[in-house]
């Protein structure tokens, strides 16, 4: 499909999944992305969490490495500027973060794959906003996979075991404002590929966010206000054969004033369960060539392979 005639879909989830299913998927299979309005997730929840997001990173630095976990892979907790690289990319991106995961009862059976959450005791509220903030993301995330699996033509809760207790990161991002004039048009974070199953970013409506195009062109991803922008990860990708599209995208820096101001986003990777067997769904097989499709590997696997290669493990 030309570019011409289509363009990234821009759904409602207050419709029924059913409608805009084959929508989404489309949309996935031609770009790997979609814009999602009525997502859920209330817009006091996020002012709140963008409030609280911004309030840490203004933090002293000392402070903020205090909640580095050395050996820990940015898995949780703050990762300073300049500790991730895309992969086979020659610099540094230039952004600092904080992850949050998901916090398994003791004794849990996948607790091993996680580790417990640490919360900074310097902003008030931060672990009760977050806390909600990562359940509001799974839910809405949930709801995109039944339209999935419907595009699939999987029963619409086909995903629902497969990221139960997943190992799900929910990631507080700061670029820091840049200076001089290289600021306009640098590049923030570099092209690369989201790991995971789907991506649910909130704040991309702060221009920047390009995705490359299966023509090769670098195309802008402008999403509505308040909207959540979602995106096919790798283990999606490898998980339909390529069907749904991992694509490469990359963060530029604006034109103009908003070149030289700090940018915040909220990225969920949502993640299938650790154990979770990636298999190449038949229907994803083309029976003309049966053998042509990835081996399987578990969830975990597949990340820790992953994660090596981007300077995190």
């Amino acid at each position: 499909m030309s570019e011409s005639n289509t363009d990234i879909a821009v759904v409602s989830l207050a419709q029924p999944i059913e409608s805009i299913a084959d929508e989404l998927g489309r949309s996935f299979e031609e770009y790997g992305f979609a814009v999602i309005r009525d997502h859920g997730i209330p817009q006091e929840l996020i002012d709140r969490a963008e409030a609280l997001s911004k309030e840490f990173f203004a933090l002293p630095d000392d402070v903020k490495r205090a909640y580095h976990i050395p050996g820990g892979g940015g898995a949780r907790g703050y990762t300073p500027f300049g500790t991730e690289k895309a992969k086979d990319a020659e610099v540094h991106d230039l952004k600092e973060f904080w992850h949050v995961g998901r916090e398994l009862p003791e004794g849990h059976a996948l607790a091993e794959y996680m580790a417990d959450n640490v919360w900074p005791d310097e902003v008030g509220g931060f672990r009760d906003t977050f806390t909600e903030l990562y359940t509001a993301f799974e839910e809405a995330g949930a709801r995109v996979l039944q339209g999935i699996a419907l595009h699939l033509g999987l029963d619409r809760d086909f995903f629902a075991a497969t990221v139960e207790d997943g190992n799900s990161v929910m990631r507080l991002l700061r670029y820091p404002p840049l200076e001089g004039e290289e600021a306009e048009g640098a590049i923030r974070a570099a092209a690369h590929g989201d790991i995971n199953t789907i991506t649910l970013l909130l704040g991309a409506e702060e221009a920047g966010l390009e995705l490359l195009t299966a023509q090769g062109e670098w195309k802008a991803v402008a999403p509505p206000e308040g909207a959540l922008v979602v995106n096919i990860g790798d283990m999606l990708d490898r998980l339909t054969n390529g069907r749904l599209r991992s694509t490469t995208h990359r963060v530029v820096n604006p034109r103009g004033e908003a070149a030289y101001r700090a940018r915040y986003s909220m990225p969920f990777f949502l993640h299938f369960r650790p154990d979770y067997v990636i298999e190449t769904l038949p229907q994803c097989i083309d029976p003309a060539r049966p053998d042509d499709h990835p081996e399987a590997i578990s969830s975990h696997d597949y990340l820790m392979q992953r994660l090596r290669e981007i300077n995190l493990a």
